[in-house]
């Protein structure tokens, strides 16, 4: 059986085709799978458990169907919902995984991360990853009203807009010597991560052994999935009908 890898869906109400194709994918294909990994930014944004958006409700009632059927799905921070809490797990199922986290997956050490903290050149968003990962700074966060949290998500939506256009995208990128630091300190095969949106697989060398990084792909235009069996690994595009 095999395990599936997904990231960066940015489910919002602004695009329920997304959420639509999502859904389906868990009742689909996902309900074969031994386990789904969710690596990060399963929400465009998630400013709390508390959080009544209808769309996300949406969302977590398909994920709790899914685990009630006996799949474990991992759901990873991102860098637009690392609020995620156990609030959610509770809601969903879901078992929320540390970024990175190391894994064995068919005899292999797999490193999952959600990426951006590979993207090590774009120094003023590592200060800003830093501060909102703190857990007091969320505590205090989460200590504003529902209302006032939903004025200050879509504030940092737009702030992030402005950032990107700005900063040019091999910045924004995922670092090589990074990759390559986590995979050896960590003693990786293969780094599975998204957040770049840039989907692909590279091979690398670490201390003259092989490594492979497969980056997913974000689920804007269409679904991208990793499919990782004991036949080998495969990354897919999931056109969207």
């Amino acid at each position: 059986m095999s395990h599936l890898f997904v990231s960066d869906l940015h489910l919002d109400a602004a695009a329920p085709e997304a959420s639509d194709q999502f859904i389906a994918f868990l009742r689909g294909e996902a309900g074969a799978a031994t386990a789904l990994y969710i690596l990060g930014d399963l929400f465009e944004s998630w400013i709390g458990d508390d959080d009544d958006d209808p769309e996300r409700a949406r969302v977590c009632a398909a994920l709790r169907d899914y685990t009630a059927g006996g799949a474990p799905c991992f759901v990873m921070h991102g860098n637009r919902d690392f609020l995620l809490g156990a609030g959610f797990a509770a809601r969903t199922g879901c078992r929320l995984l540390a970024d990175p986290v190391l894994t064995t997956i068919h005899g292999e050490h797999a490193l999952l991360a959600h990426g951006d903290l590979f993207c090590t050149d774009d120094v003023k968003y590592q200060q800003l990853r830093t501060i909102v990962r703190d857990p007091a700074w969320q505590a205090r966060l989460l200590a504003v009203p529902l209302a006032g949290r939903k004025l200050l998500a879509d504030e940092a939506r737009a702030g992030s807009r402005a950032h990107t256009s700005r900063v040019q995208p091999e910045i924004m990128d995922a670092s090589p010597a990074a990759i390559e630091l986590a995979a050896r300190a960590f003693d990786a095969d293969v780094v599975i991560h998204g957040h770049t949106h840039r989907p692909g697989v590279h091979e690398f060398g670490v201390d003259g052994r092989p490594c492979t990084r497969i980056v997913l792909g974000a689920w804007y235009e269409q679904g991208s999935v990793l499919e990782w069996s004991e036949t080998g690994r495969v990354l897919r595009t999931l056109p969207r009908s």
